[in-house]
């Protein structure tokens, strides 16, 4: 009803058109307001819950899901792209009620339009997510958490196997204000190269700790550290520091032997 009564309205508008303007050009015009008066009024009328779970089938299509096994291969084993060139991901980092709290559903729903949206583009980025609540350990090696965009481009490998290091940008995003034009401007509108690249120890390829092999090492400790009880890091504190009062409260005699003797008993002179 809504759809009908907006057109019935956007009839007699349209017939009163400037006389001198040559029918061709009219029948333009006459059918742009009318696909206009249909877009204003189909939003009301149609129910938005269709067009996310569409959008969520094309991105779980198109997107990979990376794992603590999967990431590095997934991301550089490219049989698609020839050397010596460069391919760009960009990778969404979500997360559920564990390391999200429950508050990344407004930018998943864009991020899942977005992808939609731009993996039909020519010379789109390939896109991937990661899910830190699935994945702590991959979060935690990276530094990484939810909700935030990882960019990568990672040139290809020449015959020599010899490539310049992937450049990685970091970006958090806002859990209530990201929207698809957000992620578009950032993505398409190239954005993100406002954004300086990072180059510290975090770096996934080619920091301090992925060259020296405690990316990962690191990541299980800080994922034990978040598994903690909050409580418990108090208990150990307040144990410590009690054993170390005491030690200095009652510090233990020195033992002095003589030339050849035994020490003398505590309490002696």
């Amino acid at each position: 009803m809504r759809v009908s009564s907006t057109l019935l309205l956007a009839l007699p508008a349209l017939a009163l058109a400037e006389d001198q303007i040559p029918l061709q050009e009219k029948v333009k015009g006459w059918f742009g307001k009318l696909t206009n008066a249909v877009s204003s009024a189909v939003p009301a009328a149609v129910p938005s819950a269709p067009v996310e779970a569409t959008a969520a089938k094309v991105a779980e299509s198109v997107q990979h899901h990376l794992t603590l096994e999967n990431w590095k291969d997934v991301l550089t084993k490219d049989l698609a792209a020839s050397a010596p060139t460069t391919q760009d991901w960009v990778i969404y980092i979500n997360g559920g009620n564990v390391t999200c709290f429950g508050h990344c559903g407004n930018v998943t729903r864009a991020w899942n339009e977005t992808v939609a949206l731009l993996s039909a583009k020519p010379h789109a980025p390939k896109f991937a997510t990661i899910d830190c609540d699935e994945e702590p350990v991959l979060c935690n090696s990276w530094s990484v958490g939810p909700p935030s965009i990882y960019y990568f481009t990672i040139p290809k490998p020449l015959a020599d196997q010899s490539a310049p290091a992937p450049t990685v940008r970091y970006i958090p995003l806002r859990r209530n204000a990201t929207t698809v034009e957000t992620l578009k401007t950032l993505i398409v509108d190239k954005e993100y190269e406002n954004t300086a690249p990072y180059e510290g120890a975090w770096h996934p390829f080619n920091g301090a700790l992925a060259q020296y092999n405690l990316a990962v090492p690191v990541g299980y400790i800080l994922w034990g550290f978040n598994k903690m009880p909050t409580w418990l890091p108090m208990v150990l504190i307040s144990f410590m520091s009690r054993s170390f009062m005491n030690r200095r409260m009652n510090p233990q005699p020195a033992h002095q032997g003589g030339a050849g003797g035994a020490a003398p008993a505590p309490g002696r002179q």
